[in-house]
């Protein structure tokens, strides 16, 4: 059995996400389950809950087929990757150039290479895909923003090493999960007003019928005895939804606005039924 207390190598999230859990892991570390068998994150994303877990045996899964590819290449070829994105510069015109590229047309690592080069240099390090699933964040102002990030890739290849990628969606989850598993989800969040919905890393969304799909799986793994944690918007709607488990409030830092100054805390609640 894993403990939630580990050494930590330096690895850290290698991409910017939509939601991630860097800034609230302080919260999270005091809400893991104390040991656990293997772990699950099925809405991997930039995987923050998972690197500062560091399990011994892990599955990492999305339904964004790159972005699963990208973390086998950063585990497997980290070496070509580092060649790869010393290739890319900060510009605006090669920036539009690289994310009008078709990435079918490339190999696995200039693919993978691209995918962090454009979160990097893209605006507020988003990662949005329009209908058809074409890449179309705008590019982003910084300074002498860091492309290649050799240090963390290596740690994050040394972390990923013992652990499973895979392109599925999260009830997937059911069929591999057994009793005192860790699963942590970490699902695109229920919109706090109409104007708050993100939803565009993927070409379909994630509506309310996805959230109650959630919650039912939520409710077998735990009806299993898997140790399953969740996180989400503080509405209405989880609280009752899910009022047989221990709910714990936290606050998040606004990731996603055009206007800075409306990039305060918001309120975050996470589930879980240890």
């Amino acid at each position: 059995m894993a403990t939630k207390a580990t050494k930590r190598n330096g690895a850290k999230p290698f991409l910017k996400w939509v939601g991630g859990k860097r800034k609230v892991l302080k919260w999270l570390r005091d809400l893991y389950p104390p040991s656990y068998g293997r772990y699950y994150e099925p809405f991997v994303g930039a995987g923050a809950v998972f690197f500062d877990l560091g399990p011994k045996r892990a599955t990492l899964s999305d339904t964004n087929g790159e972005l699963i590819e990208c973390y086998c290449t950063v585990r497997d070829r980290v070496d070509e990757l580092i060649e790869a994105l010393k290739v890319h510069v900060y510009d605006k015109e090669y920036y539009y150039r690289i994310r009008e590229q078709d990435p079918g047309d490339l190999d696995p690592v200039k693919r993978a290479a691209r995918m962090i080069f454009l979160n990097h240099t893209g605006f507020n390090g988003l990662y949005r895909v329009n209908s058809t699933g074409k890449f179309n964040v705008p590019f982003g102002r910084y300074v002498n923003p860091t492309i290649c990030a050799e240090p963390t890739l290596r740690a994050c290849s040394s972390r990923l090493a013992n652990s499973r990628m895979l392109e599925r969606g999260f009830e997937k989850v059911l069929s591999f999960a057994k009793k005192n598993d860790f699963v942590y989800f970490d699902p695109p969040y229920i919109p706090l007003s109409k104007t708050a919905n993100f939803t565009a890393y993927q070409k379909r969304g994630f509506g309310m019928d996805n959230q109650e799909r959630l919650a039912d799986v939520f409710d077998k793994l735990s009806a299993r005895g898997v140790f399953a944690m969740l996180s989400n918007s503080n509405v209405k709607w989880v609280h009752e939804r899910y009022a047989e488990y221990e709910i714990a409030e936290i606050e998040a830092a606004r990731q996603i606005n055009s206007v800075s100054t409306r990039r305060g805390p918001v309120g975050e609640i996470v589930v879980t039924n240890y």
